[in-house]
């Protein structure tokens, strides 16, 4: 099991926990609906890649490069992927219409967790 990468899941996982009660509880009130829609399908996300890394983590410490790209495509895919939907989803309460510029970081996120999926496989054939 790689220590690094349950920690960071475990971390992000929280996140996750802590984003999804703050949507259904606080947001609630302020968001349109549309907008709640997209804070959930963050929150999806966020949690299917926490639970992407806790099982790559099975495939032990990083002995290949493989498992850390791995590590790294979901951390990242997460970050800009979810980030950018809380982002946008809170853009009107915020104040913050400028933030209309990372709805083309959004693609890049799914694209890093494609990527992620596609190097759990590698590990997968490559682990014995």
């Amino acid at each position: 099991m790689n220590k690094q990468i349950v920690v960071t899941g475990a971390l992000l996982g929280v996140l996750a926990v802590i984003t999804g009660a703050f949507g259904a509880h606080a947001l609630k009130a302020v968001l349109t609906q549309s907008q709640l829609e997209v804070w959930h399908t963050a929150v999806q996300y966020h949690f299917y890649h926490v639970f992407a890394l806790l099982f790559l983590s099975t495939f032990g410490r990083f002995k290949n490069n493989v498992i850390f790209t791995g590590y790294w495509l979901f951390t990242l895919g997460i970050v800009l992927f979810s980030g950018s939907l809380y982002l946008l989803a809170c853009r009107d309460v915020l104040g913050w219409s400028w933030l209309h510029w990372l709805g083309p970081v959004t693609p890049v996120g799914g694209l890093l967790f494609i990527s992620g999926w596609i190097t759990l496989a590698v590990a997968a054939v490559r682990h014995r």
